[in-house]
């Protein structure tokens, strides 16, 4: 199988768990558990890839610095070929507040300023299996690039409300995923891309599963996956998309695909790490 490639960004985390997120006053809080680990979207995409056998080549920037080389060694996967440019102001660093429902919230302490534009040649997305792109400023012209090639590109637009400037480009996608916490007609939502030309719509709803849109097509639900228990729910968004895409390059259906990435969604939030247990994906 050619590698998927992928473009956006990695990052170096503090995830801080706490009951409950702090209200708006003067006051302190305690930490149930706090531990650093590899964020991003990309590099949840591209771990989860690799655990499903699909090879990644993931173009991304960071720093000479502490936090990029965990960054590099976390990203040191069989699988998976990094092709970072350098960052001017460094590594990117988050802190995520969890609370005890497994909501987020996250705090940019850094954000990476690659020196060059990302690492991706005219052969790589040619002969690409899928090009992902992910919502990073420096990744935005690779969006031109493949359309110009021809190539079909893949996008996660997140918690997208339907109408911030910012995502507009990543949103003309043909492949589009989305979650349903901003947008007031998840489902209107689908049907506008599909018509103004999308192949594929998908939208997460957490733990009430996902829908999808294909063009020509009638939607499609699937429950979320049942866990026992909710460790960390990092990653599980890129961890349904890669169980959906990877589900999709072996031919399955959109049905089979909405259930592969359930079960990659599932498998996600019962690690601390973006991607799950590979017996848990069996």
């Amino acid at each position: 199988m050619q590698p998927v490639l992928i473009a956006g960004p990695v990052l170096w985390c503090l995830v801080v768990h706490v009951d409950e997120f702090p209200e708006p006053r003067p006051h302190s809080i305690y930490a149930r558990s706090r531990y650093e680990t590899l964020g991003g979207t990309s590099a949840g995409k591209a771990l989860n890839l690799s655990r499903l056998d699909v090879p990644v080549t993931l173009a991304t920037a960071f720093g000479d610095d502490d936090a990029g080389r965990q960054i590099a060694a976390a990203l040191d996967r069989p699988g998976i070929e990094v092709r970072a440019v350098p960052s001017r102001t460094g590594s990117e660093q988050h802190c995520n507040l969890m609370d005890g429902c497994g909501r987020r919230l996250s705090i940019q302490l850094n954000k990476a300023d690659p020196v060059e534009p990302l690492a991706v040649s005219d052969d790589a997305i040619a002969e690409a299996a899928a090009v992902v792109v992910d919502l990073a400023s420096y990744a935005r012209p690779i969006l031109g690039r493949a359309r110009a090639a021809g190539r079909e590109v893949w996008c996660d637009l997140h918690d997208y409300d339907g109408v911030s400037d910012y995502h507009r480009d990543f949103a003309g996608a043909d492949h589009i995923f989305v979650s349903a916490d901003r947008l007031a007609d998840p489902e209107g939502f689908l049907r506008a891309r599909v018509a103004a030309g999308a192949r594929l719509a998908v939208c997460t709803y957490g733990a009430d599963g996902a829908v999808a849109l294909e063009r020509g097509g009638d939607l499609v639900r699937v429950p979320a996956e049942p866990v026992d228990e909710v460790v960390d729910t990092n990653g599980a968004g890129d961890a349904f998309f890669a169980g959906f895409l990877a589900a999709r390059l072996r031919g399955a259906g959109l049905t089979e695909c909405l259930r592969e990435a359930a079960r990659a969604g599932a498998s996600a939030v019962q690690s601390r790490e973006l991607a799950g247990v590979r017996d848990q994906l069996d």
